[in-house]
């Protein structure tokens, strides 16, 4: 217990000064290592933070951001807001759905939160504005509305969990689909009556031509999703081969059908995209020695039994765990949440006959909260820099969307079913 206190309270001072991320995850690490494990040969250190991202399976996240990187700057995420528009836009508010329904079909191909509200906000902010939605409610409908990427799949929080727990990908993303439809709803619930209080009202209906247009102009984009999901559920492909196809596809498709991708765009989205990696990366393998150290340390055993000493059950386990995870998500980034407090709590979790895909959902929610979450969240400093906004003008159109998102936490944590349905009857 005292190595916990120590790696806490020196990862919170780091924080609060202001340290970067890879800082305040790696310095408290190295110097516990010094402090109470001085005698571990380099060897095994070394071999610890190699060993545990040398696996085939994180391969998926590279791969899986060169894509969104590519699909962003080409025109898949265009196509695909062109036709949930033609579906749903004459609806009131239905510019309100369709940037809703749009970051699900972003997310869909992209598993990338960040990717989604730069795509999402560039094409629908003026469109929300022209339908006279407020600003504050506009901006917050972007920001969140990416949140839905880091549930449906391919998401790239989800294969980080599936990493550290040894959940199955497959399993997760089939569950993820689902929360994320609940999500998805809840905002459009919203959404709604947001729209009716304002009075916006919706497109002219599209005639039958206008949505075979808007098919046929987005049929290779949808293609992206069905080369996925159908290959991952018919069992054509794992993941990570699923994550190779995604790129190529999006190369063929920008580059040669939508004649949107040049050499110089594909140089520029591989230079981004290899900084991103090199950061996760940085911060997985960090992670892999920290959690190697709270195994030695008996950290989850120490947990174990003071959760059977108070009698906490499933309920109360999972009141606590949330706090931690909304807690954590106010000031660090959705991997490093992971890396922190997933080795430590898993175990728990399991011992108290918890679901492993439920656990998967619960965090996911946690980590997509956290994204946008004041006053570090992720997103909101993604969607100030895409659409030249004040922070403080997106945190203050994001409450709303954090009550609905805080709904749904309740609602996924103590009613696993919405997390277990579905792969209960694909798998």
């Amino acid at each position: 217990m005292i190595i916990a206190m120590a790696i806490a309270l020196l990862a919170a001072g780091m924080l609060i000064a202001g340290f970067e991320m890879l800082m305040v995850l790696g310095v408290p690490t190295l110097a516990i290592r010094m402090g109470f494990f001085e005698r571990l040969p380099d060897m095994i250190i070394a071999q610890k933070i190699t060993g545990g991202i040398n696996q085939s399976l994180l391969l998926a996240i590279p791969f899986f951001l060169f894509a969104a990187e590519l699909m962003g700057r080409g025109q898949i995420a265009g196509r695909l807001t062109g036709l949930v528009r033609a579906l749903v836009g004459h609806a009131r508010g239905g510019i309100g759905y369709t940037t809703i329904g749009g970051a699900m079909g972003f997310g869909s191909v992209s598993g990338s939160a960040p990717a989604t509200v730069a795509a999402m906000g560039h094409i629908l902010y003026p469109e929300l504005r022209r339908a006279r939605f407020r600003d504050k409610f506009a901006l917050g409908l972007i920001v969140s509305s990416a949140e839905t990427a880091l549930l449906i799949p391919p998401s790239i929080t989800l294969i980080v969990y599936g990493w550290i727990t040894g959940t199955s990908i497959t399993a997760l993303f089939a569950a993820g689909l689902s929360v994320g439809v609940v999500m998805g709803l809840a905002f459009a619930a919203l959404t709604a009556i947001e729209a009716r209080r304002t009075g916006v009202m919706g497109d002219p209906r599209a005639t039958l031509a206008e949505i075979l247009t808007a098919l046929r102009r987005a049929g290779w984009a949808l293609g992206m999703p069905v080369l996925i999901l159908g290959g991952i559920y018919g069992g054509l492909v794992t993941p990570t081969e699923a994550a190779v196809v995604s790129v190529v596809y999006a190369i063929l498709v920008e580059s040669l059908v939508y004649r949107g991708l040049t050499l110089q765009g594909l140089v520029a989205a591989a230079e981004k995209t290899a900084i991103q990696n090199a950061v996760i990366f940085l911060l997985l393998a960090l992670g892999t020695l920290l959690s190697y150290f709270i195994t030695l340390a008996q950290i989850p055993d120490m947990l174990i039994a003071a959760v059977e000493r108070v009698q906490a059950g499933p309920v109360v386990f999972l009141m606590i765990a949330n706090v931690a995870f909304i807690i954590a998500g106010m000031f660090v980034d959705p991997n490093s949440i992971q890396l922190i407090l997933v080795p430590a709590l898993y175990p728990v979790a399991t011992s108290l006959g918890i679901d492993p895909v439920h656990f998967g959902m619960i965090v996911a929610v946690n980590v997509t909260l956290g994204m946008v979450t004041p006053p570090f969240g992720l997103d909101l400093f993604v969607a100030s820099s895409t659409l030249q906004k004040p922070v403080t003008e997106i945190i203050a159109g994001i409450w709303p969307f954090i009550i609905v998102n805080l709904l749904v936490l309740l609602l996924v944590t103590y009613v696993p079913g919405i997390a277990t349905l579905v792969p209960d009857l694909l798998l």
